[in-house]
């Protein structure tokens, strides 16, 4: 009893655990090197086994453009340690790492570490701009709204847009330039125009060296498989029903990280290839601990295990679910909100 009423002390107060946590921040330089080379080089040969597949005719090749974008996945996890500072001691090392791969990942450092930086520390707050995050409207956002942005918001929630649109104008077009961040300085403009003239440079250089169609086969195919899971998992980690959101006067941070983030339990392969981000709500409560130690704090606070776990059908259950019930404090459909709207006419009537 005295081991459970301590592990539900810890859980009960985000705040002292969230200090508590702040010794497995240490990088280990040469554990992150080799993060780096275990990633980078097997998505080098995996690009080259489908280009010379598809070079001498075999479309075979491009079967070895999924677990290139398992690599190229895992290198944006990499890429977000560094936005995090955790992944190596120097801020100048994580920087210039993350934007190096950032011409990989298509994705400007500078701009999306500040975009993700507004996530962090505004995730679950109703009065907050959801920046770098999930729209997500309350039911009685959505019910006061007119027609049109109803079905813009329901046009915006709808599997095919968020997984499917969505990715592809993030990705492509998105982070081509840093509108929604205009007023943060000239570093992500410098960021992100330096990001896009890499990219354009590396593109030409290998479609001097491999050819325009089989690198746009190769190189389109990982790309979009590989922004798609990313979007996935980013969805995933706060899209679920019992997530936390709450008004900016009851809204706490270290509350927010831990119930506001889910443990998303994947095989281990899928594991290994997310870099344990399915561990989120620990890496929101604190996000200097580098991606392969969080297994340390789940070995040793064992009870964070349960907190906020969903596994693969439970997320792919949660997909439905897209507004905030701010009265049964969980997320719901549109079919429930527009039940639950029914109901109110009826007993208004």
């Amino acid at each position: 009893m005295n081991v459970q009423a301590s592990q539900a002390s810890v859980i009960s107060d985000p705040q002292a655990l969230r200090r508590s946590l702040s010794h497995y921040s240490g990088p280990r330089v040469s554990r992150s090197v080799v993060e780096i080379l275990i990633t980078v080089i097997p998505l080098v040969l995996l690009w080259g086994v489908a280009w010379a597949a598809l070079n001498a005719g075999y479309w075979v090749g491009l079967i070895a453009t999924v677990p290139a974008a398992g690599f190229l996945v895992r290198l944006f996890m990499i890429q977000h340690d560094c936005g995090h500072g955790s992944f190596f001691r120097s801020r100048r090392v994580n920087n210039w790492v993350g934007r190096v791969i950032g011409v990989l990942t298509l994705t400007p450092f500078d701009y999306w570490r500040r975009s993700h930086a507004i996530h962090h520390a505004s995730a679950g707050n109703l009065d907050r701009p959801q920046i770098g995050g999930i729209e997500t409207l309350t039911v009685r956002e959505y019910q006061a709204l007119p027609w049109l942005h109803r079905l813009r918001y329901r046009l915006y929630r709808h599997p095919l847009v968020l997984f499917g649109v969505g990715p592809i104008y993030v990705f492509l077009l998105a982070y081509r330039l840093p509108l929604g961040l205009m007023q943060s300085g000239w570093m992500p403009w410098v960021s992100t125009m330096g990001t896009n003239l890499a990219i354009a440079l590396l593109v030409a250089g290998m479609i001097g060296l491999v050819g325009l169609g089989p690198f746009l086969l190769v190189q389109v195919s990982i790309t979009l498989l590989a922004a798609v899971v990313g979007v996935w998992l980013f969805y995933v980690q706060h899209q679920f029903e019992d997530t936390y959101w709450k008004h900016q006067d009851d809204w706490s941070f270290d509350e927010a990280a831990v119930h506001g983030s889910s443990h998303y339990v994947l095989p281990g392969v899928l594991r290994w290839f997310s870099a344990n981000i399915g561990v989120h709500h620990v890496h929101h409560l604190s996000c200097r601990i580098p991606s392969y130690r969080l297994p340390e704090v789940l070995r040793d606070y064992p009870e964070l295990r349960d907190v906020g776990r969903i596994k693969l059908r439970q997320s792919v259950a949660s997909v439905p679910l897209a507004l905030w019930d701010e009265d049964e404090q969980r997320l719901v459909s549109f079919k429930e909100a527009w039940a639950g709207e029914r109901g109110s006419d009826c007993k208004s009537t």
